[in-house]
């Protein structure tokens, strides 16, 4: 997940994978449901015609453009190496799929119902008939298992994101159950039915001139899928249009009736993200999401914003169901970041406060929790429940986190600065360093020296302040900036120093902390333990996050886990805002209600005839 929020096609996949949409399920009882809710009961009952908050009228037709930063040089979206070409979640779809206006929770599509029982040991889905791909073939049980069966093969994340899942199945004629080497894992049922499915049949045929295809490679060639668009026209690397497809089948679905409305979806791939906003100033294409305070502050004034044909809104919606962690994370495979106390010491360089008052025109809040933003984060100091997990652990996890609260260091003038580098000196040296001259150096004379990698140039001057600031003590930091398939392919190896990325945390927390923060995952390639984390107290707590018997027990043990994660510094942790910025050309509408924990751009909107005809240009 790229930080930066991301872009409408890529949060289309991310929502496709559902790598970043982990939960807890409802109680199992072996019966069928057409459901499966994180928190409580589903909102909408079996039978339900639509979600609440779709216009079911909603016209057909228009184009909608979207801009993209980066490139593409795959549609194989098994594989774990390549640029993924970010839409492909309007061709493919997975067995359940989400609400918007609820907390995690799934409703029927490729899979009609599914059931699990009561000791969590396997889940049953059972596939709706109607499913088909787009050559009119069906969805069948084997397609289910063949993906399955690529996923955990080909990809490591995958692997070890169903690590507990033995196999799957056909149980009954159009039925698939995946069976669990573990029982009381809640999450596994749900996250089954965000499997990807793919077409087995065409996967394992041969193209138009005659070569048998390979699931184990890359490819350009447009995929067949089972979802309301399919790829029309596209230059490798720089664009890509979508077609809806007209006899989708699953248009009258509950949960796809008034969505999907674009006859045509197009991604426009930009290299910078200067000359990708001056695109969208020049109306080449339709939706802005701002990721730099000072150009949402002082950019805005171009003829098209002052006469309305450009709107500027927040949209808090985006936010209400995540957390957030974001910041520069130190690789703690290298030795040099491996004593907590250099960790420590580097965030009081950080001189977050006078960032914002300077660059960041006052908009963000400084980020002190790896589920920022949810209710559940850590608060105080421990007590009941997750004061009985944290004992549980206790030779295990930092002393402080029974006596003592995070706090980030506050800076803001030079006084306070002065300061801070002065406490992050001592810990420096109780670190075994000291100041030879400028340089800080270790017991071999070796200055403390470090690159800190960037996804790109938009982040450079905040890192470096943190430069700068680290300079006044001796430490030789640097920046890189490189172009986004450069940054992917390091960060998949764990080829960096330092990196600024972070985390997406949902209101229910589960497996995938174990390929975040686990021990598992410090030393297997492309998973986002990006830290290199390998803590017994750590992993001991992700086991109490999972395994959670109840809604009460879970959020302790994250309250407990997140505690112990910022104790152990980890991160250098930045700032977020807790709104999307959106820019955009005035030519779409929504229904009167948006969704509770979602935009719904560009799903549930469309293309609004009589703004299109005051703005001019697209169709």
């Amino acid at each position: 997940m790229k930080f930066a929020p991301l872009a409408a096609a890529g949060l289309a996949l991310a929502l496709l994978t559902g790598l970043s949409l982990p939960s807890v399920a409802i109680e199992g009882d072996g019966e069928w449901h057409h459901a499966n809710s994180a928190i409580g009961e589903p909102k909408y009952p079996e039978g339900f015609t639509h979600f609440d908050y779709v216009n079911v009228d909603a016209p057909k037709g228009g184009t909608v453009r979207l801009g993209a930063l980066g490139s593409f040089d795959t549609f194989n979206p098994i594989l774990p190496k390549g640029e993924l070409e970010g839409g492909l979640g309007l061709i493919y779809e997975t067995l359940m799929t989400p609400s918007q206006d609820e907390v995690l929770t799934d409703y029927g599509l490729l899979a009609e119902a599914m059931k699990y029982p009561a000791d969590y040991s396997s889940v049953t889905f059972r596939m709706n008939p109607k499913a088909k791909w787009h050559d009119g073939q069906p969805v069948t049980v084997q397609d289910v298992i063949w993906s399955f069966d690529k996923l955990k093969e080909l990809n490591p994340t995958y692997a070890q994101y169903y690590a507990n899942v033995t196999g799957a199945e056909e149980t009954a004629p159009g039925e698939v159950t995946f069976s669990f080497d573990q029982t009381g894992n809640r999450e596994l049922p749900k996250i089954l039915g965000q499997l990807i499915v793919l077409p087995q049949h065409w996967w394992e045929g041969t193209d138009a001139k005659g070569n048998k295809r390979n699931i184990g490679a890359s490819t350009l060639e447009p995929p067949l899928g089972s979802g309301p668009y399919q790829i029309g026209t596209f230059e490798a690397g720089r664009t890509i249009t979508y077609k809806r497809v007209p006899d989708y089948w699953g248009i009258n679905e509950p949960t796809q009736i008034g969505q999907n409305n674009f006859d045509t979806y197009t991604i426009e791939y930009y290299l910078d993200t200067d000359v990708e906003f001056e695109a969208f100033k020049g109306d080449q294409f339709d939706w802005w999401s701002e990721n730099r305070a000072k150009r949402w502050a002082t950019a805005y004034d171009f003829p098209a914003v002052k006469d309305g044909r450009v709107v500027q809104q927040l949209f808090p919606e985006a936010y209400n169901g995540s957390g957030v962690m974001v910041g520069f994370i130190p690789n703690l495979r290298k030795p040099i970041f491996q004593n907590p106390l250099v960790r420590k010491a580097i965030n009081y360089a950080f001189d977050f406060e006078e960032l914002n008052r300077t660059i960041f025109y006052g908009q963000y809040d400084r980020i002190d929790s790896y589920f920022f933003g949810l209710p559940f984060r850590w608060k105080g100091l421990p007590q009941g429940q997750e004061l009985e997990i944290l004992n549980s652990v206790k030779d295990l996890v930092p002393p402080s986190v029974f006596t003592e609260e995070y706090k980030n260091p506050v800076s803001g003038d030079p006084g306070k600065l002065r300061a801070n580098l002065r406490t992050a000196l001592g810990l420096l040296t109780q670190a075994g360093y000291s100041l030879n001259g400028s340089q800080l150096v270790d017991a071999n004379g070796t200055q403390l020296s470090f690159e800190i990698l960037l996804d790109g140039p938009t982040i450079e001057p905040v890192a470096t302040n943190l430069v700068t600031n680290l300079a006044q003590i001796g430490i030789n930091a640097t920046v890189r900036s490189v172009d986004s398939a450069q940054f992917i392919n390091r960060t998949r190896s764990f080829d960096y120093d330092m990196i600024y990325s972070g985390w997406g945390e949902t209101f229910s927390p589960g497996n995938e902390q174990r390929f975040q923060f686990g021990s598992g995952s410090a030393n297997e390639q492309d998973t986002r333990n990006y830290a290199g984390i390998a803590d017994k107290g750590v992993d001991a707590l992700i086991d109490k996050v999972i395994f959670a018997k109840d809604r009460a027990t879970l959020e302790a043990a994250t309250a407990a886990l997140d505690r112990v994660l910022m104790a152990n510094a980890y991160v250098i942790p930045s700032y977020t805002l807790r709104n999307a910025r959106i820019a955009r050309w005035d030519r779409f509408s929504h229904a009167d209600i948006l969704p509770e924990f979602g935009i719904g751009f560009p799903a549930t909107w469309w293309y609004d005839k009589e703004k299109a005809a005051k703005t001019g240009g697209s169709q």
